[in-house]
């Protein structure tokens, strides 16, 4: 029976992921966009400008919960491929829209990534009929005759 591999490979990578995405979204929310730094009305004649730029984007980003969306889309297709990639995308967009105000999308997404990025990876050249245990060897279940 394969063993999860969360242990040695994923779990630390995943919390310490989780952190530094969490206090990068607060940082952004609670330091840049409710503390002032960023211009408060960007008119016309101050749209080019970069600070207005990043204060459009980064507000357009969760005004109609796109983080929290996308979060979603990344989390069903990386459950229904298996994909590890998409998890993490999945995973770091559905914690970031957590913060931004997208909690339902970005939490069912957030989620649905953990599943995959806490399943145990694949090996290569071994499948499951190859490994020569029994379904019941990790149990410590003996026959009864």
């Amino acid at each position: 029976m394969r063993r999860n591999s969360s242990g040695k490979y994923g779990v630390a990578a995943i919390i310490v992921s989780a952190i530094v995405v969490l206090g990068a979204a607060f940082a952004v929310r609670h330091g840049l966009l409710e503390s002032g730094v960023l211009p408060r009305d960007c008119s016309l004649a101050e749209a080019h400008r970069g600070l207005c730029v990043f204060k459009t984007v980064l507000v357009e980003s969760f005004l109609q919960q796109r983080v929290g969306w996308f979060s979603l889309a990344c989390g069903l297709c990386a459950f229904a491929l298996g994909c590890r990639r998409l998890a993490w995308a999945g995973w770091l967009s559905g914690l970031a829209g957590l913060v931004f105000y997208s909690y339902d999308p970005a939490a069912v997404g957030g989620l649905l990534s953990l599943f995959v990025l806490a399943r145990p990876r694949k090996q290569h050249g071994q499948g499951e009929d190859q490994t020569g245990e029994q379904p019941g060897d990790g149990l410590r279940v003996r026959g009864l005759g």
